[in-house]
């Protein structure tokens, strides 16, 4: 008897305007514009007869389940989204969206923004919140200091300064 692979905790399910949009534009170019064209293309494969040995059919086939298990993934992740797009009301304090500089013992200094996991790869300097650094500044104040376990061992920083950036524009205000 097969036993199922431990599951992975449920990411975390925060996500800035711009990293929701990110999602739906992909979103809508697989089933758009990538799924029809690929389905064409195993329909043609296809009507060249006999498919076991067909490379073309084999690998479109297996586009196809590709495109339709990320389509699955991304309408799954959407549809529990909580868009973030107001800074919070304590902002002297981490939380979503925060760009965090922070300090090591060192002397060195890096800044991070605070995001969801779907994001993180989308500018230099975006971390998730679910990342060991995300989890130990997260709800954390200035000159505070935290500690995070690395494969190095244990490192400390302090948190130098804490910015929220304008998330949305309203009409009629700046």
């Amino acid at each position: 008897m097969r036993r199922a692979p431990p599951r992975e905790p449920p990411a975390s399910k925060y996500i800035t305007p711009q990293g929701a949009q990110r999602l739906r534009t992909e979103l809508d170019a697989l089933w758009r514009d990538e799924r029809p064209r690929v389905t064409q293309a195993v329909a043609a494969a296809a009507a060249q007869g006999d498919r076991s040995e067909n490379a073309e059919y084999t690998y479109g086939k297996r586009r196809l389940r590709e495109i339709d298990r990320r389509v699955r993934h991304l309408r799954r992740r959407l549809d529990g989204m909580v868009i973030v797009d107001q800074p919070p009301a304590d902002p002297t304090r981490v939380f979503f969206g925060a760009w965090v500089l922070i300090e090591a013992d060192d002397g060195a200094q890096s800044r991070y923004r605070i995001v969801g996991p779907d994001e993180f790869d989308m500018l230099p300097g975006y971390i998730s919140m679910d990342s060991p650094l995300g989890k130990a500044l997260l709800r954390r104040r200035l000159d505070e200091e935290v500690a995070v376990a690395t494969p190095a061992g244990e490192r400390t920083y302090l948190i130098v300064s804490i910015e929220y950036e304008r998330l949305t524009t309203t009409p009629g205000r700046s």
